[in-house]
């Protein structure tokens, strides 16, 4: 029977092949691109109250018209970004597994998410928090591409840091019952630094400083917008 792990010349454990075929499908399925579109659902589904100017402005379904501006600025752009660095060979790789590789992608992604801040902020039809949270994931990205001199820190686990972030300040900020959710969402964090490290994509100093700047983040971004 095949062993779950073996031991390396570099003390780092090799996993199982398919072990490391779960995690690679978990860290396509759990990608921090995506977050900002999943937490726009989740928090529209729970709190409609907040987007009805959106849910008016419908065109096919109900509040299309908000996933849609998140869906291009969070995941379209930046997708497009990176595609056309690695085509022009600025980056090696799609799976930006260098620092170097990360450079250009996240100064993209400053822009973009700064963009996607100040067009709902100055709109005034989105609640102080949800622009709280962009605001939050533009800090997390400036932090991490200054981090980013020194060490590959996660872009994973700072995501779901983020995510963790915005549920606590949900929780104490405006009293909200967020329990279920943030228990689900340091579980699901939980399997997706898990995954980081199998795949050996980053040390578990990585992954904690991710956690810690996601985190914070979105207290800062609060601080200032909430």
């Amino acid at each position: 029977m095949e062993q779950a792990t073996l031991s390396t010349t570099d003390n780092r454990p090799v996993f199982s092949s398919a072990l490391r075929a779960v995690a690679t499908v978990i860290s396509y399925i759990t990608h921090p691109l995506f977050i900002p579109l999943i937490i726009t659902f989740l928090i529209v589904r729970s709190l409609p109250e907040y987007f009805v100017a959106f849910a008016h402005s419908s065109k096919r379904f109900q509040y299309d018209t908000l996933y849609i501006r998140v869906l291009t600025i969070s995941i379209f752009f930046p997708v497009l970004t990176l595609m056309l660095a690695r085509s022009l060979k600025f980056v090696e790789s799609i799976q930006m597994h260098t620092q170097r590789d990360r450079i250009i992608p996240y100064v993209a992604c400053t822009i973009y998410y700064f963009w996607a801040f100040y067009a709902f902020k100055r709109e005034g039809v989105t609640p102080p928090f949800f622009n709280a949270f962009f605001l939050g994931v533009f800090l997390a990205v400036v932090l991490s591409m200054v981090g980013n001199t020194y060490a590959k820190i996660s872009m994973h686990t700072t995501g779901w840091g983020g995510v963790i972030g915005l549920l606590l300040m949900l929780m104490t900020g405006m009293h909200m019952n967020v329990s279920f959710p943030l228990v689900v969402t340091i579980l699901i964090a939980g399997v997706v630094a898990t995954a980081r490290l199998i795949l050996s994509a980053h040390t578990p100093a990585e992954i904690y400083t991710g956690f810690i700047i996601g985190i914070l983040s979105q207290w800062i971004a609060y601080g200032i917008v909430g």
